[in-house]
């Protein structure tokens, strides 16, 4: 079957490779062109997406609904079982392999071993275009080589040492670097009565590496290297384990990693979090995979400070060391790192010479898991922009990742294993403690002061630290005037932030995240600050925004993805510093479009069947705590009045546009 130009198949690829799931044009213009997407890249993925679909469906009429590659609502789904396409069952096979590796026959295991491996037919998306194939190729490649290794392992343990010869050397041929490849072989070699071969394949490989890195080998080659020149009988390691041990550092010369920031002072309120985390890690080293943790959230909710919290508590855990990448997604910091500028800035501090290091992505992900072989390293890689950047920062083996971002990554959890753990704003307690804490004494003895400033906040850390700062720093300025000063809506956000520190600014945070969104979920973000004071429904928003409820629901999501609103079942609600930011955001539309967007909320709920009153639900942050049962009533009321309001303006202007049409200045 012919499937067309490089770029069509790479279109085709990104589909199978989430096949049965809908996958956004955004996607897949980012996986065709990463950061340099042309202006006409919409409408080459239209063009891509037909000509696929009469080269999949040849005998389909012009006007015929594809049953195989669907439009849906938000993007395009491929309609094929996961299971039919031979990447994603390979890693399935993969899968029952290494548990039938744990307890099964050594023949059972071997026929599943060989099972996922007959699937390979050459290399993955070979000859395929842009950035997504390019790391979708390096991280099936690295886990064909590792199905090798632990197949190898297996015929090893069995006495199947000639036959096993070969296929690693043609392995270890492909992936030189690959000190377990070499490993195996140097063992297999040795145990088939060819021991001056194993030793030759010691030498090259000494060769290669100080040649390429400047290394020497690692702690597990050297070792199996004087076990074979002293012609010792049984080479297995302590405990029977055909695994190498872990390298004793990192090279000549080249100190172990410590590269951890510290914990901003006053870190408090997240223990249940921490032991949470803690036992997501215990969880996943139980299953002998690599830990992968994403701890996202909303700006300024305190990530990254619970993330190296984490890290400095798990440290010992660790004894090879701890990476650390700033990947500067919001762009506060400096311009986002590509994938391959943190792999450069990560092998740099595993020793390797730059001058020996691969200019491509592919290249480098390789070093870099070689180099990370055997180790067992903590690697924190902060504020991550997308899943393309953190996918190739990701080794196997004993290591273990904690990434932080403002982004949910449902597709890492779902593809590549992570846990997520999202992180909320502090509790009102919580947050009028670190608030005392931090405010140089002035609010010791006055806990009601201390609540009322954590609830205007809205327990989110940055605010806080940014209040208290404030606090702290004008001690000649009486504390009722300087609470009255965070009250005001129209300046709250003004205050949040430090004058000259673009990291100490509320509303800079803010904007770094309304910026990353598409320009349809930006245009809803701003209507929905239109109607900010309270729950918004799917059928709300959809009025706001003129659109249909299923583009409504798809753009709350993604707002919700990207933190900058919550999901409360049927109803969403904006944080309320958010609903500020949101406020001033819907200022930049025209004055006729913001009253348009009113008059067609007022119509949908004059639509609206009347309805039982429904308590209302607070939102899961601090403010909700702290408001007392009169208040709630007295803002509901207000709220009442304020949309009975827009209501009988909608209704005044449609009686005056039927008089007067052409008058459209403000009364």
């Amino acid at each position: 079957m012919a499937l067309g130009s490089p770029k069509q198949r790479a279109v085709l690829s990104l589909l199978a490779s989430r096949a049965g799931e809908v996958v956004s044009g955004d996607t897949i213009t980012s996986a065709l062109w990463g950061s340099d997407t042309p202006q006409t890249a919409a409408n080459g993925v239209h063009t891509y997406v037909a000509r696929l679909r009469r080269a999949l469906e040849p005998g389909r009429g012009n006007r015929a609904a594809s049953t195989v590659l669907s439009s849906e609502p938000g993007g395009y789904c491929l309609r094929l079982e996961p299971t039919d396409v031979d990447a994603t069952l390979f890693v399935e096979r993969h899968g029952h392999a290494r548990r039938s590796r744990e307890g099964g026959s050594a023949e059972t295991t071997l026929r599943l071993y060989e099972d996922a491996l007959a699937l390979w037919r050459g290399e993955a998306y070979s000859g395929v275009p842009g950035p997504f194939a390019a790391m979708e190729g390096v991280r099936l490649r690295d886990l064909r080589l590792t199905a090798v290794e632990e197949w190898a392992a297996v015929m090893v343990e069995a006495g199947e040492h000639a036959e096993v010869v070969d296929a690693l050397s043609r392995a270890a041929a492909e992936e030189p670097l690959r000190e377990k490849l070499r490993w195996l072989l140097m063992l297999a070699l040795y145990h088939a009565g060819r021991q001056a071969h194993a030793l030759a394949v010691y030498t090259e490989t000494r060769q290669l590496l100080r040649r390429e890195l400047g290394i020497e080998p690692g702690t597990e080659l050297q070792d199996l290297h004087r076990r074979i020149l002293a012609g010792q009988r049984e080479l297995r390691l302590p405990g029977g384990s055909l695994a190498p041990r872990p390298r004793e550092g990192l090279g000549a010369g080249v100190p172990l990693p410590a590269q951890l920031p510290s914990v901003a002072r006053g870190f408090t309120g997240r223990d249940t979090e921490l032991k949470q985390l803690e036992g997501l890690l215990d969880d996943e080293f139980a299953q002998r995979s690599t830990p992968v943790i994403v701890v996202d959230g909303p700006a300024g909710v305190g990530k990254s400070a619970l993330a190296l919290e984490l890290a400095h508590r798990l440290s010992d855990r660790f004894p090879d060391g701890q990476l650390y990448v700033d990947l500067c997604g919001n762009g506060l910091r400096g311009r986002p790192l590509t994938a391959s500028d943190a792999l450069l800035q990560l092998l740099t501090s595993l020793g390797a010479d730059s001058t020996r290091i691969p200019r491509d992505l592919a290249g480098r992900a390789t070093l870099y898991r070689t180099l990370l072989y055997g180790r067992r390293m903590l690697i924190v890689l902060d504020d991550a922009l997308s899943v393309d950047q953190l996918r190739p920062l990701i080794p196997r083996g004993a290591s273990c990742v904690v990434a932080t971002s403002r982004q949910r990554f449902g597709g890492l959890a779902a593809r590549d294993g992570a846990r997520t753990h999202t992180v909320r704003p502090l509790g009102l307690e919580e947050a009028a403690d670190l608030l005392t804490a931090l405010s140089g004494g002035r609010l010791a003895g006055q806990p009601e002061t201390a609540r009322r400033l954590a609830a205007l906040c809205g327990g989110l850390p940055l605010a806080l630290r940014i209040t208290a700062e404030g606090i702290a720093a004008n001690p000649g300025v009486p504390l009722g005037t300087l609470v009255e000063q965070y009250t005001t809506e129209s300046g709250r956000l003004d205050r949040l932030t430090v004058a000259d520190d673009a990291l100490a600014s509320v509303r800079d945070a803010f904007e770094t995240s309304y910026q990353a969104l598409s320009a349809e979920a930006a245009r809803m973000f701003r209507f929905l600050g239109l109607s900010k004071d309270g729950p918004i429904t799917v059928p709300a928003a959809a009025a706001l925004a003129d659109t249909d409820r299923d583009t409504a629901r798809r753009l709350l999501d993604t707002l919700v993805a990207h933190h900058l609103l919550e999901d409360h079942g049927p109803r969403y609600r904006l944080h309320d510093l958010l609903g500020i930011y949101a406020a001033e955001c819907a200022k930049s539309e025209p004055m006729l479009n913001r009253r348009a967007a009113l008059a067609r909320l007022a119509e949908a709920e004059l639509a609206q069947p009347a309805q039982p009153a429904q308590p209302a639900q607070p939102a899961p942050h601090v403010v909700a705590h702290e408001r007392p049962a009169e208040k709630d009533r007295i803002e509901s009321y207000a709220l009442v009045l304020r949309r009975a309001a827009v209501l009988r303006r909608a209704a005044f202007r449609r009686r005056e546009d039927v008089t007067r049409p052409t008058d459209l200045t403000p009364r």
